[in-house]
């Protein structure tokens, strides 16, 4: 996983072949903070810098770095992963809601830890 994290946020990174540019974007902010740099010592370097700077702003201005989340998702799937996961939930005792709700939570909880 390409992904690089400092001051406990974290960005995916990835490489501009045409451009010769390695490139991120903090995950997770109420603002797109994106930064990039020509060599793997530089991409760092501006990330964070771009993370500290983005933090100071936030300071100043009484902002929450944070994006802020209502709690809702609406999400499409396909009838029949809609189909086994009502009846897996069902069988767990669980709503549906309730049941979708812990296995996205494992779900990032292991991809976080991957970062």
């Amino acid at each position: 996983m390409n992904v690089m994290s400092y001051k406990g946020y974290s960005a995916r990174v990835e490489y501009d072949d045409e451009d010769g540019i390695f490139f991120g974007r903090v995950a997770g902010l109420s603002d797109g903070i994106n930064f990039h740099g020509e060599t793997v010592a530089e991409l760092k370097a501006n990330f964070h810098e771009a993370v500290t700077g983005y933090l100071d702003v936030c300071a100043r201005a009484g902002k929450s770095p944070q994006k802020a989340y209502s709690g809702q998702i609406m999400v499409r799937v396909d009838p029949q992963v809609h189909a086994r996961s009502a009846k897996a939930a069902e069988l767990a005792g669980k709503s549906l809601a309730a049941w979708a709700e812990e296995k996205l939570s494992d779900a990032a909880e292991r991809e976080l830890k991957r970062a």
